[in-house]
């Protein structure tokens, strides 16, 4: 049986990465997921991920790779529930709650307008919206192009405003 030994310089650095980003990562997978449950697993399983990995960390790019590992997580758990979903799946559609406030409604209309985008452009507006990427960061994260980064979170916008005028437009008829 292998023994790891850590070192305190090496537990404190970890501590101090976690404490930096575990809030990112979290809110990136929240928002890809929709799923709080699923979120706190990405990211647990993201840092887990960090601590086995060998090598080192270029601190330029710790944002992003945690990014990489939480999307790749999260994919990698959606193929997972495809393989795994019952061909009927119209019960899966959920239940909405009642809604009493505007801002909860229109916060419900955006999420669902998230989730109708293709993921890598979701994924793109995300880490653009949210996580205040650079498009190299984006392009880097996602493995495009900064030029194809740019047009996925322009189209991304273009079909969320799109989707959010057409759900406005149909609640109030």
């Amino acid at each position: 049986m292998d023994t790891l030994y850590v070192s305190q310089d090496a537990a404190a650095s970890f501590a101090g990465l976690y404490r930096t980003y575990a809030r990112d990562v979290y809110r990136f997978a929240l928002y890809l997921s929709g799923d709080a449950a699923l979120a706190e697993d990405i990211t647990s399983e993201t840092f887990l991920r960090v601590w086995q990995a060998e090598g080192s960390l270029r601190l330029s790019t710790v944002k992003s790779f945690l990014l990489v590992i939480a999307r790749n997580l999260y994919l990698h758990e959606q193929r997972r529930i495809s393989r795994s979903r019952p061909l009927d799946d119209s019960h899966a559609a959920g239940e909405s709650l009642a809604r009493t406030l505007e801002a909860q409604q229109e916060l419900d209309r955006t999420a669902e307008a998230l989730k109708l985008l293709p993921e890598v452009d979701r994924a793109a507006l995300l880490l653009r919206v949210v996580e205040e990427l650079p498009y190299r960061e984006i392009a880097e994260v996602l493995h495009l192009s900064v030029a194809a980064a740019k047009v996925k979170v322009h189209r991304a916008r273009l079909h969320l405003a799109e989707h959010l005028q057409r759900s406005r437009t149909h609640a109030s008829h």
